[in-house]
């Protein structure tokens, strides 16, 4: 059978008996798939460090009929995160979007969106300050799944919110005003509402030069990310460990 040619992301590495590597790449040709690449761990020729978490690639691997899993035959790296300093932060922002989208694609699905997403996220993670990037990130696959509510209005009577009060709670699909919030609840502000407003208009990077830290828009991620995880039904492990982050 033909070699079929991508590009890709990889997203994840697993050990698989002696030398070989479980890999799950997310492809442009047709989404997230899994696949065994033979001898990787002492293959420099056909893979060297193409198969690092989050590294660009242009992977090169075969169907074989009646079997899930593809043979990686080659990589060629065509961008890696490596070349850049890894700092914790950035590690593990770099492992947040990894875990995002090999936990929210399917198998096998082609989303030239989330694609494109992920590529322009990655460079905008080669600077020091993660979270900007890392917003976006979580806001824009919020909204390719199908998740994300609108931001303008209370989900519970309907009214415009404009710049009144917010409030969003874990268990609510969206934001409700100040009479109909439920106990527990959290606030978003005017200026993370605004953000994200912005950010569903420009690209990632149209915000470099406007991050303030880890305070920015913390309210906003806290929301993007309890609906994620409710959808989901699950934790994110990298979530646990961006909020630990200083």
């Amino acid at each position: 059978m033909a070699l079929k040619e991508s590009e890709a992301i990889v997203l994840r590495t697993y050990p698989l008996r002696e030398a070989d590597l479980l890999v799950t790449l997310f492809t442009r040709l047709e989404g997230k798939v899994r696949g065994v690449a033979r001898s990787a761990m002492k293959s420099r020729r056909r893979f060297g460090g193409a198969l690092e978490p989050l590294t660009y690639v242009r992977a090169y691997y075969e169907d074989r009929e009646r079997q899930e899993l593809v043979r990686l035959d080659s990589c060629e790296v065509l961008e890696s995160p490596l070349v850049f300093e890894v700092s914790y932060a950035r590690a593990v922002a770099l492992g947040h979007v990894a875990e995002l989208l090999d936990e929210l694609l399917p198998d096998r699905e082609a989303n030239d969106d989330a694609f494109r997403l992920a590529l322009a996220v990655l460079e905008a993670l080669r600077g020091s300050d993660p979270w900007i990037p890392i917003t976006y990130f979580e806001l824009w696959m919020t909204r390719l799944m199908g998740y994300l509510p609108e931001l303008s209005e209370c989900i519970v009577c309907g009214r415009a919110l404009n710049g009144s009060r917010a409030f969003f709670h874990a268990l609510n699909d969206g934001l409700m005003c100040s009479e109909d919030k439920r106990l527990a609840s959290s606030e978003m502000s005017v200026e993370s509402r605004t953000l994200a407003g912005k950010m569903l208009r420009a690209s990632v990077h149209s915000f470099a030069a406007t991050s303030e830290g880890k305070a920015q828009a913390a309210d906003l991620r806290k929301f993007l990310l309890q609906s994620l995880q409710r959808h989901m039904e699950k934790k994110l492990v990298t979530a646990g460990m961006l909020e630990r982050i200083g």
